[in-house]
């Protein structure tokens, strides 16, 4: 509660939190619009392999021209300008950053970041969840053994789900399910970029007239994202995946604490302390009444007859034994609240969110019969969509994780609806995102 006063303090200090920001797509491009409001941060540098993009981003959010005229990060320093370039590591490696922001949503460049700031003693706030569900466990734990701050970013569900978990907790209430709403049907798991459009209600036309990716919003929609998010979030908070993925119930926040609690009261879960993901959908798609779309939950349980009272008393929705309840958030504002993570991070050395064990794994399912000789275009394409399953099975069966199912070639046939494996597919063993992802999926079969 008192970061806006550190921020103020730092500022009157003339020593701003200097920032480098990786990827200046939507979600770096909305933090770029707070940042310039918010005293105590200085964005020292922006690093894009689109430099034509960066400046219409700029354009867009309304950065004065002169702002970003600085020829080096040492007359970013000193005039308070930023410095553009299309080299991330060479920005990292700038003894002034403090922070470094990955929000370049590729899974091998976020490794690559990640650990470059790691390895220069900066923090490393995490947007690329692709990348934190592939290593996540393993990056946070060489930034905790190298004294920096790894962490999720805030504004994205995943630290907002940690930071209602981390309340009911801290309030001595026991979490019996974490997640957030989504739109949902089980017929999206099979859409492709081809047939997206349909389900937001646009055009191709309309679609491309606004700049939109469909890959990513198909990603959005099969599932996928979901899935990766979720997992992030029972790496960050030891919650539990479904055994065998999620399951999409159609509920409203009115009813989390009826449908969210265990089989054994009434509920869907297999056990207390999960995670899972509502739609906004009812399997005839018709829409949720007071439905979670776009916000965050957590359902937890009265630990005694008096709290099941004070519940009652205070107006909290309950289930019909007054037990399990719930707290949400209605809405997220992605880059708009990235700061937060900054400030964190900067300020009180604390993540907003970190992983701090491998309980989940995304892998890759084939949306359709898939052939040898096929190549998987990853997340939100054509090929396959991402499933969140428990990391003990993953590693049990060999699954191959939907950060990498993208350029690999299929060396044996993959029905629609199986795993896809590692056997499956034509490995690069030199490519350094498969050899850090090999390094942790040794180090916590040893621990699991």
């Amino acid at each position: 509660m008192n970061l806006y006063a550190k921020l103020q303090a730092r500022a009157a200090q003339q020593k701003p939190i200097r920032v480098a920001l990786i990827g200046a797509g939507k979600f770096g491009s909305m933090f770029l619009a707070q940042a310039v409001q918010t005293p105590g941060l200085h964005i020292t540098g922006i690093a894009d392999l689109s430099p034509e993009r960066v400046q219409t981003n700029l354009n867009r959010i309304g950065w004065e021209p002169e702002r970003a005229k600085a020829t080096s990060v040492e007359e970013a320093i000193r005039t308070g300008q930023t410095f553009l370039c299309e080299d991330a590591i060479d920005l990292i490696q700038t003894e002034a950053v403090e922070v470094v922001i990955d929000a370049t949503g590729s899974p091998a460049a976020g490794i690559r970041h990640a650990l470059a700031a790691i390895e220069h003693g900066e923090h490393i706030v995490m947007v690329n969840v692709e990348a934190d569900t592939l290593a996540g466990p393993l990056l946070a734990e060489k930034a905790r053994k190298a004294g920096v701050v790894y962490s999720l970013a805030y504004g994205d569900q995943p630290a907002l789900i940690a930071e209602i978990v981390d309340w009911s907790r801290a309030c001595g209430l026991s979490v019996v399910a974490a997640g957030k709403g989504t739109k949902y049907l089980p017929i999206y798991h099979e859409v492709t970029p081809d047939t997206v459009w349909q389900h937001y209600g646009l055009t191709p036309e309309a679609a491309q007239a606004g700049g939109m990716n469909p890959q990513m919003f198909n990603s959005f929609l099969d599932g996928t994202k979901s899935a990766i998010e979720m997992a992030a979030v029972a790496n960050a908070c030891d919650l539990r995946p479904p055994d065998d993925g999620l399951g999409f119930p159609a509920c409203g926040v009115d009813d989390l604490p009826h449908i969210l609690r265990p089989k054994s009261a009434g509920g869907i879960l297999e056990h207390e302390g999960m995670v899972e993901v509502i739609s906004s959908l009812e399997r005839d798609s018709r829409p949720v009444f007071r439905d979670l779309r776009w916000g965050v939950y957590a359902v937890f349980a009265a630990p005694s007859d008096y709290t099941k009272r004070c519940f009652a008393e205070y107006g909290l929705k309950t289930d019909s034994s007054g037990c399990y309840s719930s707290m949400y958030k209605p809405y997220h504002l992605i880059g708009l609240e990235l700061g937060i993570s900054v400030a964190s991070a900067a300020l009180r050395g604390e993540p907003t969110g970190q992983a701090t064990g491998f309980r989940g794994d995304v892998v890759a399912v084939a949306k359709r019969d898939l052939k040898v000789g096929e190549m998987l275009d990853g997340e939100g394409g054509y090929t396959v969509w991402g499933k969140l399953v428990p990391a003990q099975r993953s590693l049990g069966l060999g699954g191959l994780p939907i950060g990498l199912a993208h350029r690999m070639a299929l060396r044996r046939p993959v029905a629609r609806g199986q795993i896809v494996t590692w056997e499956d597919v034509a490995i690069d063993q030199q490519d350094s995102a498969v050899a850090f992802r090999r390094e942790m999926e040794q180090v916590f079969q040893t621990l699991n």
